[in-house]
């Protein structure tokens, strides 16, 4: 990796990691159209670089979470599942969908459909989304939870499975992307921790891979400090069908690629 693919994936994972379009999607075709193999190193720094983003969050909400204390308790119980799923898949996930374009631009694409029609629903009066997060029980905490864990399989989106769930659970999407942004924060970071623990000898082997690591860090913070806000306000008055418009064209498009 040069500076150059270090700036490129770190924009990347800044802008796409809260946006429901997948950030690890996202961080493996850029890597593919950057020529970038798969390795180790590479499938480390896409993962490690998500802590940047997690920066970004706390900036902005782990204030917020240390003083209420009731909203800490569900962030943990819809962080139990993920953690759960993570660990017991983690190695499938490495070996299997890391190296699967076909599958995980397929995955994209389901997700984009979904989207869809849960937003047509939406329209047709047939689910109400009023509620917001200081309404969350512990059941939906669950719930929400079991959700995020599908997002371990790249394409998903782990902010699009949270915000899916908490919409059909008939909460507002704005609080459901605030409520998904605090919950990357146990989230990620374990999820960072557990990469650079498996991986250490290849994290530290030298100040160099260290200083690589820090910098995509650093740039994933700044994009993603100014993709959090916008989000925000963009779902104020805005539904999640620009997103699964999205998902579908760009999908169709890379599955046309990889079939020619």
């Amino acid at each position: 990796m040069n500076i150059i693919h270090v700036i490129i994936l770190g924009i990347v994972e800044g802008i796409t990691e809260f946006l429901p379009i997948s950030s690890t999607f996202h961080l493996i075709w850029t890597g593919e159209l950057l020529a970038l193999p798969q390795s180790d190193f590479v499938k480390l720094f896409q993962v490690v670089i998500q802590g940047g983003a997690i920066g970004a969050v706390m900036l902005l909400y782990f204030r917020e979470v240390l003083t209420n204390f009731s909203l800490m308790k569900k962030l943990m119980v819809s962080f139990i599942p993920t953690a759960i799923i993570g660990l017991m898949l983690y190695k499938l996930i490495k070996d299997v969908f890391f190296e699967s374009m076909m599958a995980t631009t397929i995955v994209f694409i389901v997700v984009g459909i979904l989207f869809i029609l849960v937003e047509r629903y939406i329209k047709a009066g047939k689910l109400s989304i009023k509620q917001d997060i200081a309404k969350l029980t512990y059941k939906d905490a669950i719930l929400i939870g079991v959700f995020q864990a599908l997002a371990v399989v790249p394409g998903v989106s782990r902010s699009g499975a949270v915000l899916v769930c908490m919409m059909i659970l008939g909460y507002r999407r704005d609080e459901s992307a605030k409520y998904s942004f605090m919950l990357s924060i146990p989230t990620i970071l374990a999820a960072v921790g557990l990469d650079l623990l498996q991986m250490r000898d290849i994290a530290f082997a030298s100040i160099d891979t260290s200083m690589v690591l820090l910098l995509g860090l650093g740039i994933a913070f700044i994009s993603s400090l100014i993709c959090v806000k916008w989000l925000i306000a963009y779902l104020q008055n805005h539904s999640l069908e620009l997103f699964g418009w999205y998902r579908i064209a760009v999908g169709i498009l890379l599955l046309a690629a990889l079939v020619a």
